[in-house]
Parts: C-alpha cells; structure tokens; sequence
C-alpha cells in the first residue's frame, strides 16, 4: 500500500485534478460529534458539518469522527454514515472515521462500506481502525452479538481480510478469494492503525501500515512510541513508507476564561466517564466548576493542563504542537478540541491554522 507524505488531491466532476489546494496543512481534526446540552442528535451533526466546513476553508488536509456507543452526549455510533453526509457539503478535504472499531464489524462488510464513500467522493476518504470496542463490556457484548470475542488474537487476522478485499487480495486456495466487496473501485482509502497503546503503533510498523496515537490519552508514551514506530517499520509493499499523525487536545483561545472552561470541560467529562454518567455537561456546571477552588487549585488540575492538554493563545499552541510533532516525528497533528461550545471550537481552530501559517 502507498503512503505519500502528502495525500492526492481529489478529482474533480470531471475527473480532472485540481491545480490549486487550500488543505494544505499538516493539520487534522478529530471530532466526537458531541450533542450540547438541550440540542437535539440533528442539531449536533449538522453542528459538525459547520465544523468540517470551516477547517476546510482553514486549510486543514483531514476531518475524521470517531466510534462511540451508548451515550447520551455523542452522535458518532455510525461514522461511516456521518462520512457520507460530510462528503455532499464539503470539497476538497480529505473525511473518514478514526476509527471503525474493527472487532464490532465484519471485515467485509467495512471493505464494501469503503468502496461505496470512495465511489461517491474519489481521492477523499480515510479509514482508520481500532481495535478497541469504542464503549462499555456490555455494549462490546451487544454489539458483537453475545459472542466471546479474543481481540487479541482476532484482530491481526481482521486487518489482513479487510486489506486483502480492499485490493490486496487472497492467496490461491483461500475460501474468500472468489469474493469482490463491491462496488470495485480504482483506489483504496487510506488506511491508518489507531493505538492508544504501544501495539498500535508496535503493529503498523511490522505491516507496513499508516500510525495515528492518542496523545489526548497516553501523553506519556506518544512521542516515543511513533518514534519507535518509524524505526522499525517495515514496508509490505513497493513504496511504502513509514506515516504518523498524534492527536492532542487542543483550544485556543485569548479568551483565559474560556481557556479554563475548556479544561475543566474536558476534566468533568473524564469524571463522568468514571462514574457511568454519558449524559451533555450543562454550561452552568461547566462555568461553575472552573470557577471552583477545587478545580484551579488542584495539583491534578495542572498536571490534566500541562501534561495531557495543549491550550493558550494560539502562538502558544502552535509553538507546543510543533514541538510534539518534532519530537514524535509525525508527519500530522491531529487537533481534538472537545467542548460544550461549538463556536468556541470553530474558532479555535481557525487561530490555530492561522498561527500555523504564520510560523516560518
């Protein structure tokens, strides 16, 4: 599989290449396509088609939605459906999920998926896979239709047949060979090997796949593992060559209040999370608890800010991500900027593209 540094530029209605690209910056978005508090589930995914829109004009090359079942203050159970309807409003930027939870589907069934979203939007579509369950034991369960399920040892081999019905294909003999996912298709969606782990990154480089890991997880690891990543990886085929993205938590802003309100966002959503609340945080809650004593004083506070967190004004963000990028050798920052606050969102990532440009 080919991984160029800089992805192909979508045809256009006549299947011409376009002369000139504005997403060009190494930059990403990873959006949980959160419900506000008191919006409905349309309202939230038409808030995240607004969102795709302006990182697009930014200049931002990719837009992915992540996996998340049962929970009340998300709408990203289907994001290869969310990916279809983000293709018809959007141009030039590259869509996708990140990830399909590959132990929730069938390989082939994700391979026929694909081919569709590139069948309708050609050189634009990104398929990152996980192999975590994207939600809770029991959900896992549902999902995978009661079965016990070893993702351990199943999920090499699920990667291998998705790949082979993407194009790769099966070796004489194999039960699957005779099968197409359809519709064919003259390409293949690029393909990235999620990790919030080392096995992650420790398995795209052994099968000469495309890295993304969650910094906004594991800070504590990233930058080596991506670096241990391009060090040992392995082409599988003719001009492949070692790819990697981190993804970080993200918000700019002048605004120091609304610095705060971000951050205390994030850490009462991870308490929830703990506590088996999935429901929209309430912007009063939010002010409130970054208001708090207990949240500006608090040593764990600092440390959520400095070690898993990358906020400030925007020549600050920058200046830090840049410095994350260098230091895992990622060839793309992806921005993770949940917030009760879509517009606040939005224009954080305008100034962060804006700042981006402006460092030499």
């Amino acid at each position: 599989m080919s991984t160029p540094d800089t992805p192909s530029p979508a045809p256009d209605a006549r299947g011409e290449q376009p002369t000139d690209r504005p997403t060009d910056l190494p930059l990403a978005v990873l959006d949980f396509v959160g419900i506000e508090h008191g919006e409905s589930a349309h309202a939230a995914i038409e808030g995240a088609v607004e969102v795709a829109e302006a990182v697009e004009a930014a200049g931002y090359r990719r837009y992915w939605m992540s996996e998340h079942h049962n929970m009340d203050s998300l709408a990203c159970s289907a994001p290869e459906i969310l990916v279809a309807a983000l293709g018809a409003r959007t141009e030039r930027i590259r869509i996708g999920a990140a990830g399909i939870m590959l132990p929730n589907h069938a390989p082939f069934k994700v391979a026929e998926t694909f081919r569709t979203l590139l069948a309708l939007y050609p050189g634009r579509i990104d398929l990152g896979l996980g192999r975590a369950p994207g939600t809770d034991p029991l959900t896992a369960h549902v999902l995978r239709r009661g079965t016990t399920v070893d993702v351990g040892a199943d999920f090499p081999g699920q990667v291998a047949e998705l790949l082979a019905f993407l194009g790769d294909g099966f070796p004489e003999g194999h039960p699957y060979r005779p099968l197409v996912a359809a519709p064919v298709v003259p390409e293949r969606p690029e393909v990235f090997l999620l990790g919030s782990s080392p096995y992650g990154p420790r398995f795209a480089a052994v099968n000469g796949l495309r890295a993304v890991f969650a910094h906004h997880m594991s800070p504590e690891i990233a930058t080596r593992v991506l670096r241990e990543y391009r060090r040992d990886f392995e082409p599988a085929h003719d001009g492949d060559r070692p790819w990697s993205a981190i993804s970080v938590l993200t918000f700019a802003s002048d605004d120091a209040e609304a610095v705060l309100e971000f951050e205390a966002g994030w850490a009462l959503t991870m308490q929830n999370l703990a506590r088996g609340i999935r429901e929209p945080l309430r912007p009063e809650q939010v002010r409130e608890y970054a208001a708090s004593d207990a949240f500006r004083r608090s040593r764990a506070a600092v440390a959520l800010a400095e070690d898993r967190m990358v906020t400030g004004t925007a020549d600050d963000v920058v200046a830090r991500l840049r410095a994350i990028q260098a230091d895992a050798e990622a060839d793309e920052v992806v921005l993770v900027t949940p917030s009760i606050d879509r517009a606040r969102r939005i224009a954080s990532f305008e100034q962060v593209a804006a700042a981006w440009r402006a460092r030499p």
